[in-house]
């Protein structure tokens, strides 16, 4: 009889500590859930399409094409020129041609008056740019390089792209960020290659190794893509 009373008081003692531990489980839940979704990736402004699904772009935004640059102008300089409009290294397109020299600058500003400012700013300070209205689609179109892309130029007819992986030795590139393409340039065959970056210090550093350095005897020139 005692050890019967003995069992039903430790089943007693144990189902009372059970419904006290389930506070317990459900905060330590809690907490582990907060945990994880508090800890995310930093996001970059680029967006992805799914970005674009959870966040759409702002109707807001006006676009602009500014004309006028030369092979020189850096996105610093329009942020500069167009101070008070709030751009951002992100808010600036770079649109090339085919030999990948600057045609115009694709710009993206939070607000019809971010782009009034601009158009007051650029009769004040700068008369050799244009600024003209662009559209959404146009920006969508245009590739965003954001200094991240190294433009080889001079490659020799022959060479392959195993030449162009020797003379990017010592860099940190995306391999499979590499491409090579030829361009009829003053009705000869002339090659590049385009290589993209993780970083644009990496790329920046990239171009200042390798711009004169040789491929296949041939001396090649390096240059960022903004």
């Amino acid at each position: 009889m005692n050890s019967l009373r003995a069992a039903l008081k430790q089943n007693h003692l144990l189902q009372s500590n059970n419904v006290r531990s389930i506070p317990t489980i459900s905060l330590l839940l809690r907490d582990s859930l907060r945990h994880f979704s508090t800890e995310k990736e930093p996001q970059s402004k680029s967006s992805t399409p799914i970005d674009a699904l959870l966040h759409p772009p702002n109707p807001d935004f006006i676009y602009g094409k500014l004309m006028g640059i030369s092979r020189n102008t850096l996105k610093s300089d329009i942020i500069n020129m167009f101070e008070g409009c709030k751009l951002t290294p992100d808010d600036i397109k770079v649109d090339y041609d085919k030999l990948f020299l600057p045609m115009a600058m694709f710009l993206q500003f939070s607000s019809m008056s971010d782009y009034i400012l601009a158009t007051r700013e650029l009769s004040r300070k700068n008369r050799y740019f244009r600024l003209e209205k662009s559209n959404r689609q146009v920006w969508d179109m245009t590739t965003p390089y954001n200094e991240r892309y190294v433009l080889l130029q001079g490659l020799p007819r022959a060479a392959v792209l195993e030449d162009v992986e020797r003379l990017l030795s010592g860099c940190y590139y995306d391999p499979s960020g590499l491409e090579m393409f030829s361009r009829n340039v003053q009705s000869q065959n002339a090659r590049f290659a385009k290589v993209r970056f993780p970083s644009q210090i990496e790329a920046m550093n990239a171009v200042v190794r390798k711009s004169g350095s040789f491929c296949l005897n041939s001396r090649i020139t390096a240059r960022l893509l903004q």
